[in-house]
């Protein structure tokens, strides 16, 4: 259950220094404990990249790099033999360079599914078979017959590519301390650097060293093979326990989650979104991709164009660029480190600081008069911006929510290369076809490198509360765990902790927090705008809170989406009419089972339940459900809910235009649901309903609960006289829910 590793300072103790040196907070936004303050890297972590690695296991960080490594390798061959292969095909340099960057805006398109497929299995088999689908890719390069077929075998290698960050990044960030991500990206970085450097020379003298038109095509048969068997090795890796760094600083002990239920795409992009750091970030690089994915293929057509260079000779050029990064990465890596454990904020803004100057060097670059100084003035840009690159990764995984680290990184691959490569494409193809190479580059790569500098730099204004969070979120967590061991027949059936929601810049839910117990009937009770049916929407899984958790019987299910959580108990009953009013009552209750279909017994069986419990129905199986009253109609609504023998049924306004006698009807069938052991969570505008079947009651204003105790208390408090009753005329006490007043 246990597993002891390293801890020390905290993640805990680094939110509150943190907090304190920062832009003052601002006002009704989330609650974020003051935890209290030491360093990031805990000491008694491995503090060198050799110690970490070795008492870790090298074969993860082995078997990624050679994968990065080759795959820059591949990368930067299109970039060094665009002109053969628009030779060969007699295509334009606008075509060319849209196909360049095929391969990184179909990335995309598996970014999503491998977000997904990361957060929820073992990752080791995931990076194999996309490795081996790449290396298939690549290999059918070779034999692209015109520039569609070339178009088709992009568009595999981009989509097997994907994997590189949702499923490596995240495999990483739980393999390694956070004490040495930087480095550890740094390190990738020179991998992925050297291959850069070398690429050229290897590709360009493999076309050189094959001759003729058709040399280009060896580049591509013989890179595909070693990376076929990397990927074969990846099929091994092991697999680390998913948070366990994050765990052990911020509570001292790694205890192994429970199996996760299925993340919902939706609700996983939710909660993203929420997180300013990672959201700022990721539009940065978008912006930056606008001219980045571009840049290697313009600038070798530009030295064919310019200097006459063929492509060794532009291999060369390429390679004395990229030389430099390999001793500056190094110790960019160890001083990000460094300010990170220090100051997550200076960390953030010194990859804004290393991007910006790079935008300073591109007019030299592309007005040097001769190759000596194209080159000399290639470097400081390449320097700067692959050493801002190597360092976002390692702090994107750490700020995002350790269940969501495959989708964060599929997140940021689905802006920056659906906008920025894809963006990219086409601006600078209607700007080389018109204006030439020089002009497409200029215009894309310098304002898009300022702004993405400067929306890095904005963003370090949040990395500090941002990472507060997940420390909050994680101490929650454990505390929980804890509980659930030390009485675990006192575990809520379903419980919300610490939410915070907002409806754009409006926050509305401020660290609330609900629990229900089984047989238990808890009323949320307020006046309009409260934040009630917030609640439910979010226990409901229609709405992801920005912080805070759910869980069903101990199990977290905050990013479950709504309909597997009707499987897994929490089943909803709207106001108002939850029917479909042209079908009949029969078809409306085989229409609410359809998630069975493919058990027709079942069905009848449950259907049958239903129909037993509510006697009115199944007299009027044949009749059309808008021929039924409004009580009928709420009993439909009602019955299609229990169809799935939910473990809690939320209730939405029960009584909501209906008389009183049918409201009696209801609420006698409510208490029997209560008897028999279900719990439900109503909101009811009417108090008198709410307190007559209630078991306990929370009150809500303005989003904070003001009130949580017995229905008996709350009836008896001041508060509900205050708000919901007022004395009428002839001394008597008159609920003003009823009346419409509220």
């Amino acid at each position: 259950m246990e597993d002891q590793t390293g801890s020390g300072g905290s993640l805990a103790d680094l939110t509150d220094a943190m907090l304190r040196p920062e832009a003052p907070q601002e006002p009704e936004r989330a609650v974020v404990p003051d935890p209290g303050g030491a360093d990031f890297g805990s000491a008694s972590q491995p503090t060198t990249l050799r110690a970490a690695v070795a008492s870790t296991g090298a074969a993860t960080f082995t078997i990624l790099l050679l994968l990065t490594s080759l795959d820059e390798l591949e990368g930067a061959a299109l970039g060094v033999l665009a002109p053969n292969i628009r030779t060969s095909f007699g295509i334009s340099d606008g075509m060319i360079v849209f196909l360049s960057v095929a391969a990184g805006a179909f990335i995309v398109l598996g970014a999503v599914p491998m977000g997904w497929v990361a957060d929820r299995f073992r990752r080791g088999p995931v990076i194999g078979a996309a490795s081996m689908a790449f290396a298939a890719m690549v290999f059918a390069s070779g034999f692209a017959a015109n520039a569609f077929m070339l178009f088709l075998t992009r568009f595999g290698a981009g989509v097997a590519k994907s994997n590189q960050g949702p499923v490596q990044g995240s495999l990483l960030a739980d393999t390694y301390p956070i004490s040495i991500r930087g480095r550890i990206g740094a390190a990738i970085g020179v991998g992925g650097r050297l291959a850069g450097v070398l690429s050229p020379l290897i590709v360009g003298g493999i076309a050189a060293a094959f001759g003729g038109p058709d040399g280009w095509r060896w580049a591509y048969f013989l890179l595909g093979l070693p990376v076929a068997v990397v990927a074969a090795a990846a099929f091994f890796l092991p697999e680390p326990i998913r948070g366990r760094w994050e765990k052990a600083e911020a509570v001292g002990e790694v205890l192994v989650d429970e199996t996760p239920p299925p993340i919902s795409v939706e609700a996983a992009f939710a909660r993203l979104g929420r997180i300013r750091t990672l959201k700022t970030v990721v539009l940065a690089f978008a912006a930056m991709g606008f001219g980045l994915f571009t840049a290697p293929v313009l600038g070798s057509l530009f030295l064919e164009h310019q200097f006459g260079l063929g492509a060794f000779g532009r291999g060369v050029v390429s390679t004395v660029g990229g030389a430099a990064g390999l001793f500056v990465l190094p110790f960019v890596g160890r001083y990000y480190d460094q300010q990170f454990r220090h100051d997550p904020a200076r960390a953030l803004r010194l990859i804004g600081l290393l991007t910006l100057p790079s935008a300073f060097f591109l007019p030299f670059q592309y007005f040097a008069p001769n190759i000596v100084l194209f080159t000399a003035f290639s470097v400081p840009p390449v320097v700067l911006l692959s050493a801002a690159f190597a360092m976002i990764g390692p702090l994107l995984q750490t700020i995002v929510p350790y269940r969501l680290r495959g989708m964060g990184s599929a997140m940021g691959s689905v802006y920056v290369f659906f906008i920025g490569a894809t963006g990219g494409a086409l601006i600078c193809f209607p700007l080389i076809n018109s204006f030439g190479v020089r002009t497409a580059v200029l215009v894309t790569m310098i304002p898009s490198t300022v702004v993405g500098g400067l929306l890095i730099m904005r963003s370090a204004g949040h990395v500090k509360r941002d990472l507060a969070n997940v420390a909050a979120e994680l101490r929650e967590e454990h505390e929980e765990h804890l509980r659930r061991i030390a009485n675990p027949d006192d575990v809520p059936v379903l419980q919300a902790n610490g939410l915070d929601f907002s409806y754009g810049q409006v926050q509305v839910l401020f660290d609330v927090s609900v629990e229900v117990r089984r047989g238990e009937v808890v009323a949320l009770l307020g006046t309009n705008g409260a934040g009630k049916s917030t609640i439910l929407r979010i226990l409901s899984g229609l709405a992801t809170p920005e912080r805070g958790a759910v869980r069903l019987s101990g199990r977290t299910i905050t990013y479950v989406s709504s309909e597997q959580r009707v499987r897994l108990g929490i089943v909803s009953l709207a106001g108002g009419a939850g029917v479909f009013p042209t079908m009949s009552v029969r078809e409306n209750l085989e229409m609410g089972a359809f998630i069975y279909r493919n058990d027709p017994a079942d069905v009848a069986d449950r259907i049958d339940r239903v129909l037993a419990l509510f006697p009115q129905l199944r007299d009027r199986q044949r009749a059309q459900a808008s021929t039924l009253s409004g009580g009928q109609q709420q009993v439909l609504a009602l019955g299609l809910a229990l169809l799935h023998d939910p473990e809690v049924l939320l209730i939405d306004e029960l009584s909501l235009g209906l008389a009183p006698a049918v409201v009696a009807e209801l609420l006698d069938v409510v208490r029997r649901l209560r008897d028999s052991g279900l719990a439900m969570v109503i909101v009811e505008q009417s108090l008198n309903v709410a307190l007559s079947i209630a078991d306990r009651a929370v009150y809500l204003e303005k989003g904070r609960i003001r009130f949580t105790g017995t229905a008996a208390d709350f009836a008896a408090g001041d508060v509900a006289r205050a708000v919901f009753f007022r004395t009428g005329d002839d001394g008597t006490t008159l609920d003003r829910h009823q009346e419409g007043t509220l």
